[in-house]
């Protein structure tokens, strides 16, 4: 029987309550489709620092590296820095372990209305890939004279060949396990250096996938066309920034942030992926128990079929679209249910 080491950080606010929900579910799903979890918690994030004055221990990604992947929460509290869970966790973990794709799916779940009152299940069914490692938010700058009247700041994007090669095979692969589209979602025309020479290095690699209909499309007009034509996306390639922003718009048009999934991926498998909801650690609900605990969930079914429990996965990811058709739905979704409601379920539809 197959046993999968998984590393769980719960991390801060609503984090100590979806997280293990997740966690529940996995125990579920490996009972039922016979396979073994050995499950390891650490108490990191923003209320670790406050004791301890980092966000993780001493030796922690070495000790991290030998699991087969990490199941996490959200960083980040009020009283913490908000410069430094991206730099001192989320950046950390996903440049060390080489989690150079973002992977955030777009999905309306059974029996809910999107937003976008014209718009159904059919519409709503794309994936945003966002490159992971490079890109606006390497942290490649400085503040000189902040005080002075002549202060200034820098942030410099890098972007490399190597990187936008990864990244693009592997959404061009993607797109050949779903509905062979590829949009580039791009800046070039002002960002005249680094996204011309993105674009470029993209269009390269479309070359070698003839069978894959490819497109670029600028953020302003991708933007717009997430809200009034989701309908033209399948796979959608966009830079850390951009990716960043256009994902929580996807999960907008979900129907809730709180149903957003992610996973940070080293395809490669020769370090551990993460997988976290889109959503932040929500501190001013947390404790509350109406957390939505469907984003959590639905990345711990990611996680199983990144590590090539696809049966499994695929079985969450209906007991999701179950619950959510029988209005088992947290306030977030215009339910009443609490987050153990949401997930106990998830759990019985398992």
């Amino acid at each position: 029987m197959k046993n999968y080491k998984i590393a769980v950080v719960n991390g801060d606010g609503i984090g100590h309550e979806i997280v293990p929900m997740g966690v529940e579910v996995l125990k579920a799903a490996s009972a039922k489709f016979g396979f073994d979890l050995s499950i390891t918690n650490y108490p990191f994030g923003a209320g670790y620092y406050q004791e301890n004055g980092d966000f993780m221990a001493e030796g922690a990604m070495e000790e991290l590296k030998g699991f087969d992947a990490i199941l996490f929460g959200a960083v980040g509290l009020p009283a913490v820095d908000d410069t430094l869970p991206f730099k001192l966790f989320t950046n950390k973990v996903r440049t060390a372990f080489k989690q150079y794709v973002n992977y955030r799916p777009v999905k309306l779940l059974d029996g809910i209305a999107s937003p976008l009152r014209t718009k159904t299940q059919a519409d709503i069914d794309f994936v945003v890939i966002r490159e992971n490692n490079e890109g606006e938010f390497v942290q490649n700058g400085r503040v000189m004279y902040g005080e002075e009247p002549y202060g200034f700041a820098t942030d410099t994007s890098l972007f490399t060949r190597v990187g936008i090669e990864k990244i693009a095979h592997y959404s061009f692969q993607l797109a050949r396990k779903r509905r062979n589209k590829v949009t580039n979602v791009t800046k070039s025309n002002t960002m005249i250096n680094t996204l011309a020479y993105w674009d470029r290095v993209i269009e390269e690699v479309a070359a070698q996938y003839p069978d894959v209909e490819y497109r670029k499309m600028y953020i302003d007009a991708a933007t717009a066309n997430f809200v009034l034509h989701p309908e033209y996306f399948d796979v959608v390639l966009t830079t850390n920034m951009l990716g960043d922003i256009l994902s929580d718009l996807g999960g907008a048009i979900m129907g809730s942030l709180g149903f957003g999934p992610s996973g940070n991926l080293n395809p490669e498998k020769t370090f551990p992926s993460m997988f976290e909801p889109i959503h932040g650690s929500a501190p001013d609900i947390a404790g509350k128990g109406i957390a939505n605990p469907i984003g959590q969930i639905w990345s711990a079914a990611i996680m199983l079929e990144h590590l090539g429990e696809k049966e499994a996965s695929d079985a969450i990811v209906s007991a999701i679209n179950k619950t959510t058709a029988a209005g088992v739905l947290t306030t977030d979704a215009g339910g009443m249910s609490s987050t153990t409601d949401v997930a106990k379920s998830i759990l019985s539809f398992i």
